[in-house]
C-alpha cells in the first residue's frame, strides 16, 4: 500500500484507504474516490495531479493524493 502520488502516470490502482480529518474524507469521497473504487493518474502538473475517477477526471493537490492509499 502506498499513497496515490506515488503511483506511475497511466497505471490504474484500487483505493485501499483514505485517510484525514473527517471533513478531508468527506471532501474526496464527494468527488468520487471511495474504498475499493479504481483510479489513474492521467498527468502530473507541478504539485497538482490529474486523475480519472469513476470516468471523470479530478484535479488534485499533493497534499489530498498522500491522504488517499492504493
Amino acid at each position: 500500500m502506498m499513497p496515490l502520488n506515488f503511483a506511475e502516470p497511466g497505471e490504474e490502482a484500487i483505493i485501499r484507504r483514505i485517510g484525514g480529518s473527517p471533513e478531508a474524507k468527506k471532501h474526496l469521497e464527494d468527488l468520487g474516490f471511495v474504498v475499493g473504487g479504481t483510479v489513474c493518474i492521467v498527468s502530473r502538473l507541478g504539485e497538482n495531479l490529474i486523475v480519472r475517477v469513476k470516468e471523470s477526471r479530478v484535479a488534485i493537490d499533493e497534499a489530498m493524493a498522500r491522504k488517499i492509499m492504493v
